[in-house]
């Protein structure tokens, strides 16, 4: 690491102008031998040199169908995991700066994951046959394995409903980890009260809930959630709504349930795009998510006169994602031109096997 710190330092000092030149140097040079694959939550001077954008569904498509020798993720840790469980074994998937994790991701381990099933198992008796375990993409390598030991499946905010239909054909309950958000908005669009989702506080013996409220529940979340969703607040809509009383909220199901009741439409990173750019011209938008992608949407929508507004009017975006710089995807890409491989992103093949059937279950129940 400190090797690695020491080479991209050499960078630092580029002009904006020079690194853009060496990049799509870089990118001409490699021609299909790489293929970079940028999330829509990416900064704009990284984003614009994707070759395939997208949110995390569209990308682990992508990650699947590549013929690329190598597979840049500009995005964060588990993005990269799926790219190299999801591709051939002779591809490889990299990250630009191994920095770049989601705090959300961290709130749930393998280890406090395995505890609650333990307890859940001496609640319920066998939980294998009660529980559908599901985690959401955002998560690591482990817990998609951990899913597929215990017949679960991963989810991602495109496809949570047909994937929680999927969990409930299966079993009675569901162990949804770690964005406790997602899970009460899918829920509850379903039909489930919200006094059968419980929420399993991960620091507390048997989760901080009694054996009949375990019993009771159909779908248990954990309490894990994305520091820039949850930012927003009610209140922030009813401010808009005051001064802009034609104006249209649309929020992503990372964001609390609270605001997700207020907001006129609520649907994934896709969604978001896709509704906005449909809407009628001068519509002006509220929109509830990650601050890169929400100037993107006004940047790509003003021509038509509309408005894209972030919801908090505290500036807040998704900081892991922002480590990844024109620097290090310059730094990656002229160590390719050397024949050299940095930043390599490899899940252990048995890990990788099982986490495999839970993502190849995802993308065979999603439309």
């Amino acid at each position: 690491m400190a090797a690695n710190a020491l080479a991209i330092q050499q960078f630092a000092e580029l002009d904006e102008a020079e690194i853009e030149a060496r990049i799509h140097a870089a990118k001409v040079q490699l021609g299909e031998r790489v293929l970079i694959l940028g999330h829509h939550y990416q900064r704009e001077e990284v984003f614009r040199h994707a070759d395939i954008s997208g949110d995390s569904l569209k990308l682990s498509r992508m990650a699947a169908q590549s013929n690329a020798e190598y597979i840049v993720f500009c995005g964060v840790h588990f993005m990269a995991e799926v790219a190299d469980i999801l591709s051939r074994p002779e591809q490889v998937a990299i990250l630009p700066d191994l920095a770049a994790g989601c705090s959300m991701a961290d709130m749930a381990n393998l280890a406090k994951v395995e505890r609650a099933w333990r307890e859940l198992n001496e609640v319920l008796g066998d939980a294998d046959q009660v529980i559908t375990p599901v985690t959401y993409i955002n998560s690591a390598a482990d817990l998609k394995a951990f899913c597929g030991r215990h017949g679960g499946i991963v989810c991602t905010s495109s496809n949570a409903q047909q994937v929680l239909n999927w969990s409930f054909a299966q079993r009675e309950k569901i162990l949804f980890f770690p964005d406790q958000h997602l899970g009460r908005n899918t829920g509850h669009a379903m039909g489930i009260p919200l006094e059968e989702m419980v929420t399993w506080d991960f620091n507390q013996p048997m989760g901080g809930l009694s054996v009949e409220q375990i019993k009771q529940a159909r779908m248990i979340l954990w309490k894990g959630f994305c520091s820039v969703h949850q930012m927003f607040k009610p209140q922030h809509i009813d401010a808009f709504r005051a001064q802009y009383p034609d104006g249209k909220v649309i929020s992503h199901p990372e964001c609390s349930f609270a605001v997700c009741q207020k907001s006129d439409y609520v649907g994934s990173t896709e969604f978001i795009i896709k509704t906005v750019a449909a809407s009628a011209p001068g519509t002006r938008w509220l929109v509830g998510t990650e601050l890169n992608l929400v100037n993107r949407l006004h940047e790509h929508n003003k021509h038509e006169g509309k408005h894209a507004h972030f919801m908090s009017p505290t500036i807040c975006m998704c900081s892991t994602m922002f480590r990844i710089d024109p620097q290090h995807l310059l730094w990656v890409l002229e160590n390719l031109l050397e024949g050299k491989v940095v930043n390599q992103i490899k899940v252990p093949e048995d890990e990788a096997r099982q986490a495999r059937i839970t993502l190849e279950r995802m993308l065979e129940v999603s439309p």
